[in-house]
């Protein structure tokens, strides 16, 4: 076994995965590759997580034995063209479509018309179970497609017999069509789900500029970024990206993180300062040297990390297919018992193939089938109804056991856009506002739209100039004005000590402050903050009842930290956190037990999002925050937490309900059907009336998950009604 420090770790998408023995099979593979050390399959996204030795394998060779088993790797533009066909809801429409006319025919003694409409749902629509079937056998075991395979086609050739050659009353092609596109209904919400799994690492590789400005003797040239080196000067233009991890050489200018940091506010960058691949320049040109490159980026590494998080194994095991690896052989194996009783102790050879087949259709997985995909279709539907948008049915289910949830900042317990929060005289807001009428920057913007909300006519500002670092000056109706910072003002003529003390304590609370000046003398101050929703200290007053341990992780700095979580009522804080630190800080909280839930929705929580065990985005967030999350919050509304975490434990109590009933009713009527009461009570099944149980069996699956459809969520701490 290599150490760790002598191995590297990598991911590839698989296709092909349909149930819990394609993952076994493929992690045994894996793991019986000289050189790999750890391999790890998620069936949902479809993620492999490898850690392998490089001098003795690398990924293409691990990628050629994925293909030698019959799966396909998958590149990230694959993913789109392989693993989720358009032609999938296409088939579940056009089974609808030929199993509704079958219910309509039941009774009516057109049973070639039945076969006509039942043939293609078998064989064309339902190919993919026979398909699983195949592979199931070849690795010695069965799954859910054997299930489905064996019990759709028992009523498929029953029917086909009795309508050529046999008893035209005893046809089942309702069964097995309904079977089929209900499963296929299922099928498709899942590659939905998975569809939406690949978006994250997708969106963030569009994030990465595709060339750059090199500067070289003097002269300016576009290079691809692959042939970006270490060393070399690179040329930013305003409104660029920045194209690798670098130091600014020459220039000023301001550059938003946010994609990393999560906070709004540009930061000015000058010689020396460390620049982030993927940020955003915005006001000057700069030229900078390149430090990090290609796959050392600290981009590459966010994608790295969406990656491993997504390919790690959902904590909700796959109960049904679990199940029915041995279901299926006790089926098989109850049917050949009973018909070789029935045959030699019974009337008939028609009445012994009469109760295999009655074992065989009472056995048919509608019910387990149906019982989880129900209350998952319930559920998210009811979430969509409350605001809360739920990416799949493990997402819905992984809440249930959260213990530890963790709060982005800005744009999640704050609104995300910087407000004046203090009181400025009208006349001080006019002379700021108008000077800043010149300037694009985020803290001049909310000084110009308290002063419209305050309807405050604004006049245009003459010889407008900013000052980096500094603050601007301008000429307002005649006045010199000067609005930025106190130590700026006073080398300016301005000095600000009366005003200093209550801007010492905007700043202790971790709010901006502008000084303003007119014709030299300093008339205010202006304090300007991240204002907090209304709700949050609400939202985190429930999560503790509700026995959560809350915690706030912020890119920002401490003392702005300490008083969002005192206001919010948040006593564990950790402040300065990159994306990588808040990765580590929830790995750090699983690795002592914790199911950890992240709440964010910026760019820079993607990571910490797919690391966590429940990732809840707000639906006002970044696009690539909300693909890495298990949860949408629509709007952005805090109480979307609360009703999400009540939510999950509602349906996960609705699944277990439901599936404890479905495996109940087949272990009650398969010896039934059987006939092993038929010598006590003169009691057996005959295929029509298995048919008919297996069909009141899936109307109670149904009608159990209906009531989420009556969810309340928890209010003040208190559970209402489920």
């Amino acid at each position: 076994m290599a150490t760790s420090a002598q191995t590297t770790k990598g991911s590839v998408r698989i296709g092909g995965l349909s149930c819990a023995s394609c993952v076994a099979k493929v992690e045994k593979t894996l793991l019986g590759l000289n050189g790999v050390n750890s391999a790890s399959v998620n069936l949902v996204t479809g993620w492999a997580s490898i850690e392998y030795l490089p001098l003795l394998i690398n990924i293409d060779k691990i990628k050629e034995q994925i293909t030698t088993i019959g799966y396909q790797p998958l590149d990230f533009k694959e993913v789109e063209k392989k693993e989720h066909p358009d032609f999938l809801p296409k088939k579940f429409l056009i089974s609808l479509l030929l199993t509704l006319p079958i219910w309509g025919l039941m009774h009516s003694g057109h049973a070639s018309l039945q076969f006509l409409m039942a043939t293609p749902v078998q064989f064309w629509i339902g190919a993919q179970f026979y398909k699983g079937t195949y592979t199931a056998l070849r690795q010695k075991t069965s799954d859910m497609n054997t299930l489905i395979a064996v019990s759709t086609s028992a009523a498929y050739f029953y029917s086909v017999f009795n309508t050529f050659f046999g008893d035209v009353s005893l046809i089942y092609y309702d069964t097995s069509a309904t079977i089929i596109t209900l499963i296929l209904m299922g099928k498709t919400l899942e590659e939905r789900s998975r569809k939406k799994a690949s978006e994250a690492v997708l969106a963030l590789i569009e994030m990465q500029p595709k060339t750059a400005h090199l500067f070289t003797n003097g002269e300016e040239k576009d290079v691809p970024i692959a042939d970006i080196k270490p060393g070399q000067h690179l040329r930013v233009k305003p409104g660029e990206k920045i194209p690798v991890d670098g130091a600014v050489l020459d220039g000023y200018s301001s550059v938003d993180e946010s994609m990393m940091t999560g906070e709004g506010i540009p930061v000015e960058k000058k010689t020396g300062d460390h620049l982030i691949c993927g940020t955003q320049n915005q006001t000057g040109g700069l030229t900078i040297v390149a430090l990090q490159v290609g796959q050392k980026t600290s981009l590459s590494q966010m994608i790295r990390m969406v990656e491993a998080a997504s390919s790690e194994k959902p904590a909700l095991a796959k109960l049904a297919d679990q199940v029915a690896s041995l279901f299926v052989p006790v089926v098989f194996a109850i049917a050949s018992v009973s018909f070789l009783i029935w045959l030699l102790w019974g009337p008939s050879l028609s009445e012994a193939m009469l109760v295999a087949v009655s074992v065989l259709i009472v056995a048919c997985p509608c019910a387990i089938g149906l019982a989880t995909p129900m209350s998952v279709m319930v559920g998210i539907g009811k979430g969509a109804q409350l605001g809360v948008l739920i990416r799949n049915g493990e997402a819905l289910a992984k809440g249930e056991k959260i213990d530890t949830i963790l709060f982005d900042k800005t744009g999640t317990l704050t609104k995300g856009k910087p407000s004046v929060i203090n009181q400025v005289d009208s006349t001080v807001l006019f002379y700021a506002a108008s000077a800043e009428c010149g300037s694009e920057h985020p803290l001049a913007l909310s000084v110009i739209k308290a002063a419209k909300e305050k309807e405050i006519l604004l006049a245009s500002p003459e010889h407008f100039a900013a000052i980096p670092g500094g603050g601007i000056s301008a000429r307002v109706s005649g006045k010199d004005i000067l609005v930025g910072t106190a130590k700026w003002l006073a080398e300016n003529g301005a000095p600000c000590s009366e005003f200093e003390k209550e801007a010492d304590g905007f700043s202790r609370e971790g709010k901006t402050t502008l000084f303003v000046a007119v014709n030299r003398v300093c008339v205010g101050v202006i304090a300007i903050a991240d204002t907090i929703k209304e709700e949050a200290a609400r939202v985190v007053s429930q999560l503790r009842k509700m026995g959560l341990s809350v915690h706030l992780v912020t890119g920002d700095r401490i003392e702005v930290g300490q008083a969002i979580g005192q206001k919010c009522g948040i006593a564990h804080l950790t402040s300065g956190a990159l994306p990588a630190q808040k990765v580590a800080l929830i790995k750090a909280l699983q690795e002592q037990g914790a199911r950890v839930a992240m709440v964010g929705d910026g760019i820079n929580d993607a990571p910490a999002l797919a690391q966590a065990d429940w990732g809840i985005a707000m639906g006002a967030g970044a696009d690539i925050a909300m693909a890495a999350s298990d949860i949408t919050l629509v709007g952005g509304n805090l109480n979307g937490v609360t009703t999400a975490i009540s939510l999950s434990k509602a349906a996960l109590r609705n699944m277990k309900q439901n599936l404890f009933f479905a495996f109940i009713y087949n272990l009650f009527l398969i010896p039934v059907a059987a006939g092993v009461l038929y010598p006590l009570v003169n009691i057996k099944l005959s295929p029509i009336m298995a048919s008919m149980a297996m069909t009141i069996s899936s109307i109670c699956v149904t009608t159990n998950a209906l009531r989420l459809q009556k969810f309340k969520p928890e209010l003040n701490g208190s559970q209402a009604q489920r």
